[in-house]
């Protein structure tokens, strides 16, 4: 099983600015690689898939402007993206009715202001500091402290005004020895005020 620790990192916290140059520099790897496959879908209808755009893009300074672990994070999200707008459109065309209207394409991210989630897998995580309870993250001078040994992930989430960092870690479940079938459940859209 799977729980998150959360950080909040707000604007006068001294690991902001860093954070934020990475979000952007994560965002413009989004819009080129979406960019690109956008253009490559236009002219041939194929979509590429993450293998083909990591190597396709992979020399750019784009690319490099990141670790090679979160540059290929990026584009595994921009892929699930197209993935889901595939199946989208397949749903749509079988079942108009179940939709508002055609699904729409996976929209760029907003030049100036946008900034794109930061996936830093336990590859791109220092292992000697996380020994000593810290999580040290590859190419950023940002250092957490946390309890958590069994880390899988940790993601950097942009929010208006702030950050949040979600470390995501293992934990066996625990048997409380409760019978599975006595379940209560309630319909909160059946309460009336």
């Amino acid at each position: 099983m799977q729980l998150v620790e959360k950080h909040v990192i707000k604007a006068n916290n001294s690991f902001f600015a860093a954070i934020d140059e990475a979000a952007f520099a994560a965002k413009n790897l989004y819009n080129l690689a979406n960019y690109t496959i956008r253009q490559n879908f236009f002219e041939t209808g194929i979509v590429y898939s993450f293998p083909e755009m990591n190597k396709l893009l992979r020399t750019s300074d784009v690319y490099k402007a990141l670790p090679a672990k979160v540059s290929q994070q990026v584009l595994r999200l921009l892929d699930k993206n197209w993935k889901s707008f595939g199946k989208a459109k397949a749903e749509w065309k079988k079942n108009p009715e179940k939709f508002l209207g055609r699904p729409a394409l996976p929209k760029y991210k907003d030049k100036e202001k946008g900034r794109n989630i930061l996936v830093y897998t336990i590859q791109a995580i220092s292992k000697p500091l996380l020994k000593i309870d810290q999580i040290r993250f590859s190419g950023l001078p940002v250092a957490i402290k946390t309890k958590q040994k069994e880390i899988a992930q940790v993601r950097v989430v942009p929010k208006s005004i702030h950050y949040v960092i979600e470390v995501v870690y293992n934990v066996e479940p625990v048997d409380f020895g409760l019978d599975k079938s006595l379940v209560a459940g309630i319909d909160l859209g059946s309460l009336s005020d």
